[in-house]
């Protein structure tokens, strides 16, 4: 019986250790977010994870953030956060048949710690980000196709290129869409909340679930690795059950179509 309790110990202390490791960044919500995310996994704070931030953005409307976790190997999920945004949780971006790669542009409603938590196939947590100082508001004001009142007459049009850059596949494309968080008076929340990318067969290389606090006119940074020489298929989806979608040609880099609803 001592046996299997040591066995048992031996197998469950690291576990425990590495989800009890103190938050290096100091955040006074860290472990809401650590509960809320992780859900009881473990995880370890680690610079295997890039993450590309300013110290100071210029725009606390639109943030850009790039995450690198290609240094991990095989990974399942990449979720974009900002502990002390209104709406923490940016994406949730899984590179099924795509690298461990997403660069996008967030809002931020004061100075917050933004990371990204990166699952591997192991059932492992990586963490990692930094501070960022934000002037505030970035969450709780129109976005400015609001003010200009234009929103509508260019929703859901799409822009974008993929081009190859040596044995790998960049895709960049975006949206036009007002993003609204719902924290501005008179405004219901209304975003994109899914993201599908796939290649001529069909398959699907990338799925994002998108949330509020990304910025408006969403826009996103893919590699798909190995070289994809067809078109590749972009279809999004928001709030409000409207679909739009559009194809890139990976071959020439052009935009090939795009449909509004």
């Amino acid at each position: 019986m001592r046996r299997i309790l040591i066995v048992i110990a031996a197998l469950v202390l690291p576990a425990m250790a590495q989800a009890g490791e103190p938050d290096p960044l100091g955040s006074p919500m860290w472990d809401f977010h650590a509960a809320q995310v992780f859900e009881g996994a473990s995880y370890t704070f680690d610079d295997a994870v890039k993450v590309e931030l300013p110290v100071v953005t210029e725009n606390q409307h639109v943030m850009p953030v790039t995450v690198d976790a290609r240094a991990l190997g095989e990974v399942r999920r990449i979720v974009l956060f900002a502990d002390l945004n209104p709406i923490p949780i940016a994406l949730d971006y899984r590179p099924l048949a795509a690298e461990a790669f997403v660069a996008t542009r967030i809002k931020l409603d004061q100075r917050t710690p933004v990371r990204a938590a990166v699952l591997t196939a192991d059932g492992l947590w990586h963490v990692s980000g930094g501070w960022v100082d934000a002037a505030g508001g970035g969450c709780s004001a129109p976005p400015v196709s609001r003010v200009k009142g234009d929103w509508a007459d260019h929703l859901g049009e799409m822009r974008g290129a993929a081009w190859a850059e040596g044995e790998e596949t960049r895709l960049r494309f975006g949206f036009r869409h007002p993003m609204d968080t719902g924290l501005v008076e008179n405004i219901p929340g209304y975003n994109i909340d899914t993201v599908k990318v796939r290649d001529a067969g069909g398959t699907l290389l990338a799925d994002m679930t998108i949330y509020g606090s990304v910025s408006e006119d969403p826009s996103f940074t893919l590699i798909v690795e190995p070289k994809v020489s067809g078109k590749l298929d972009v279809a999004a989806r928001d709030t409000n059950g409207l679909e739009f979608s559009g194809s890139l040609d990976a071959a020439t880099g052009r935009r090939l179509a795009a449909a509004r609803p």
